[in-house]
This record gives structure tokens, C-alpha cells and sequence, in this order.
């Protein structure tokens, strides 16, 4: 992680399935939201309170992101790590817009509430997810390897 990046870790729930795209380089691109719902326990009401769902858009790269098309559905319980990112761009009608996102950069299923089964994929490389686990050189979409598609 560069300085001046903010890290989040969002808990929450996919809003649909994850859409993934490839990019003019073959470049794999998922993109999808994922809603967080803060809940507080009401004393005088003896209950669990639902508060204000906030709604993150998020976009993961390359394997992880075929992973997540892969593994991952509408309604999944996730633990997302992440960096908020600002994403800007001109419309067709040439007007400036500007939205922040999160780029996803581990993502698993929450097993709070359901059980999950692991398989592991092995690649080329030497672990269960193919190479050096350690090594993220490239994997932002803010260079993407001069990949035009917008990460968000």
C-alpha cells in the first residue's frame, strides 16, 4: 500500500453477482457492490436495530478478480480488505464526474453465520493462488498496464 491511501475493511453482504469483464489488454476486471448494515442492540426495546446500509462499489483485478466471478454470488457474506480510491472521468457529453470506490485487494466468504468449503486452485506458479502470494506489483487498476476500462 502507497502513503496517502486509505485501507478498509468492509463486512457485508454482495448486492448481485459479481460482473466480470475483460479489458482491451486481457486484463480481468470484476466489479461489484457490496452492502454493509450496521446493526446496535435497543436496550429499552429488548431487540437488534438495523441502521443506515451504505453501499460500496468495488473492482478487483486479474485472478483475484476471476476468482471472485468464480466463488462468489448475489446475497455472499464477505470480509473485503481493501483501498478507497477516487475514480475520475469525462462523460460522452464532455461533464467532469468523480466517484469514490473500493479496490478490492482480498476478499473472502464470512463464516459467521454459514460454513464455507475451500478449494484451493493451483496455477503455474507455487502456491494454491499461483506465484509469489507476496507479490502485487500490478496489480492495480489504476495502472492496469495502460488498460483503458475504468476500474469502477
Amino acid at each position: 500500500m502507497s502513503f496517502g491511501e486509505t485501507p478498509i475493511t468492509l463486512v457485508g453482504n454482495l448486492t448481485d453477482d459479481p460482473e466480470l469483464k475483460f479489458t482491451d489488454g486481457g486484463a480481468a476486471l470484476a466489479k461489484f457492490t457490496i452492502a454493509v448494515t450496521p446493526r446496535t442492540f435497543d436496550r429499552t426495546a429488548n431487540a437488534w436495530k438495523d441502521g443506515t446500509t451504505a453501499f460500496y462499489r468495488c473492482a478487483a483485478w486479474r485472478q483475484l478478480a476471476e476468482h471472485i466471478a468464480d466463488s462468489l454470488n448475489k446475497g455472499s457474506r464477505v470480509v473485503a480488505n481493501g483501498r478507497m480510491r477516487q475514480h475520475d472521468w469525462t462523460t460522452d457529453q464532455n461533464e467532469k464526474r468523480s466517484m469514490l470506490a473500493v479496490e478490492i485487494d482480498d476478499i473472502g466468504a464470512s463464516v459467521r453465520f454459514t460454513t464455507v468449503t475451500i478449494n484451493a486452485k493451483r496455477t503455474n506458479g507455487s502456491g494454491p493462488a499461483g506465484g509469489d502470494p507476496w507479490n502485487t506489483a500490478g496489480n492495480s487498476g489504476a495502472t492496469a498496464g495502460g488498460d483503458a476500462e475504468p476500474p469502477f
